[in-house]
């Protein structure tokens, strides 16, 4: 440990002149404004005018929040143009985005690239607010008919989140590689990129939305090139029971023992809200309201050193489980879809009790106890060890206490409960090494004081919980190993 804290310093010596042990930062939800893309094409004047609407609102957040205090500020995916739109239609929007290694201030030096009035304004930004700023548009390259990769219109364009320092010099630039169904208006990479940028205030990395489920950069970030902080910018659909925004990104948060800066666009007609400042200590403050169509800016202060200097040993997520001697599964067990996935499950038909589901190589246990057995909720423990979804591009293991519409619709999500639990303990037979433990109550909530992760892999509530109605209990696991290899998300677009 006196290693490890003498190495830090010596390397901030040598890029800074000081180091800290804490920072504040800061991340936006912005209500975007989006063009019509059943239009035709714009000029780029009328592009840049569009993109200037947007950083207005942006701009004002970054005022706001350095005035508080803030080091960093991260903002949305598509928070200044892009989205929904096709090739032709995104082309006015974008500008060629160089490599950080060129050393440039965009705000002094506009024209050194060509034509940059984006990249000007958010290093002008940056510099006279001096604070890191973290913004999402699009970068284009041009490619030739060499390259038997390039699209007929002889460019790759990048979903692409950019940072500036405090100077406004450009420190970071990053290429989303997991492109979501859709995306087809963007080029992947050729392989992940691994950005990373160094602070007086820990190591920090980037990665955009839909990377956040794969191994590569996501997980390669924390576990080889040892970042301390990610910068998330998303535009990310609330998808319940395991996927909704708070709920997952929080989880991630805590499974990598890294904090997250998660900044997320905002449309509630898309079901589209939920930022936060994550951390393995922490479950927030974060922002979640489907109800109005209004930025938020959230603050917060977080450790710099998160895996450097926290001491924490692995959570066996098997080890309790695996030493239950001759589980038996629950006496009537069924199948049901949960989202997309068909999930061996038990209804709790009893106030308090014991259940166990097994689903291939996966086996949960759950003890619980109710305040009180509702007759109109249902309530399942559910097992689930297989590829997700329809196009099965990622392996999951999953043990899952969820509240059902009925014993027969669990697909249909719910965000509302009533059912209040005194005591849970949820664990199961894991080959996943990385597992993501969440705790969901009534209308899309978190509260850290509820639950926490015992080294043997359960998750259980803390003595003294807070009763309050809970929508799902889960461990959410990755197991990596099985995903598919070489996998182009973008052709399944």
């Amino acid at each position: 440990m006196l290693f490890t804290s003498i190495f830090i310093f010596v390397a901030c010596s040598i890029e800074f002149t000081y180091c800290m042990d804490k920072f504040i930062a800061a991340v936006y939800e912005h209500v975007a404004f989006f063009p019509d893309p059943s239009q035709p094409p714009v000029s780029q004047e009328e592009a840049l005018a569009h993109m200037n609407r947007n950083i207005d609102v942006l701009e004002t957040a970054v005022i706001t929040a350095a005035r508080k205090g803030a080091h960093i500020i991260v903002t949305p995916e598509y928070a200044i143009c892009c989205f929904d739109l096709n090739r032709k239609n995104v082309f006015p929007y974008l500008e060629d985005i160089p490599d950080p290694e060129v050393n440039w201030i965009p705000c002094n030096e506009p024209n050194r690239f060509g034509r940059a009035p984006v990249q000007e304004r958010l290093s002008c930004i940056a510099k006279n607010n001096s604070i890191y700023f973290a913004a999402n548009f699009g970068d284009k390259k041009r490619c030739n008919a060499s390259d038997s990769h390039c699209p007929l219109d002889g460019y790759y364009f990048y979903d692409t989140t950019v940072v500036f320092d405090p100077e406004g010099k450009l420190v970071a630039r990053y290429h989303k590689y997991h492109l979501f169904f859709g995306e087809s208006q963007f080029n992947a990479p050729e392989k992940p990129e691994i950005s990373t940028f160094d602070t007086p205030f820990g190591k920090f990395g980037i990665f955009i939305c839909y990377d956040i489920l794969f191994y590569n950069p996501a997980i390669v970030l924390v576990t080889l090139h040892n970042v301390d902080t990610i910068i998330f910018t998303t535009a990310w659909y609330n998808t319940l029971p395991h996927y909704s925004a708070i709920q997952f990104h929080s989880s991630w948060a805590l499974g990598m023992r890294s904090n997250l800066l998660s900044s997320n666009l905002h449309n509630s007609s898309l079901d589209m809200t939920g930022s936060g400042i994550f951390s393995p200590n922490k479950l927030g403050p974060y922002y979640y309201n489907k109800t109005v169509d209004e930025g938020h800016l959230v603050i917060s202060e977080l450790n710099s050193y998160t895996r450097n200097t926290t001491e924490w040993a692995p959570v066996q997520w098997h080890e309790y489980a695996s030493h239950i001697k001759k589980p038996l599964q629950s006496s009537k067990v069924f199948t049901r879809k949960l989202l997309l996935d068909n999930y061996t499950v038990t209804e709790l038909t009893e106030p308090q009790g014991y259940a166990s589901v097994c689903h291939n190589h996966l086996c949960c246990y759950l003890n619980y106890s109710m305040m009180e057995k509702r007759n109109d909720e249902v309530y399942v423990l559910g097992a689930y060890d297989g590829y997700h979804g329809p196009y099965q591009v990622f392996y999951i293991e999953v043990c899952t206490l969820v509240k059902c519409m009925s014993l027969e619709n669990c697909r249909t999500a719910t965000d509302t409960a009533y059912t209040k639990f005194e005591s849970f303990s949820l664990a199961g037979t894991f080959q996943s090494t990385i597992v993501y433990p969440q705790v969901l109550l009534t209308g899309v909530q978190l509260d850290p004081d509820v639950f926490e992760v015992l080294k043997d892999g359960r998750l259980v509530n803390k003595p003294k919980i807070s009763f309050k109605a809970l929508l799902n209990i889960n461990l959410l696991g990755r197991n990596y190993m099985k995903d598919p290899t070489n996998l182009n998300i973008s052709k399944l677009s």
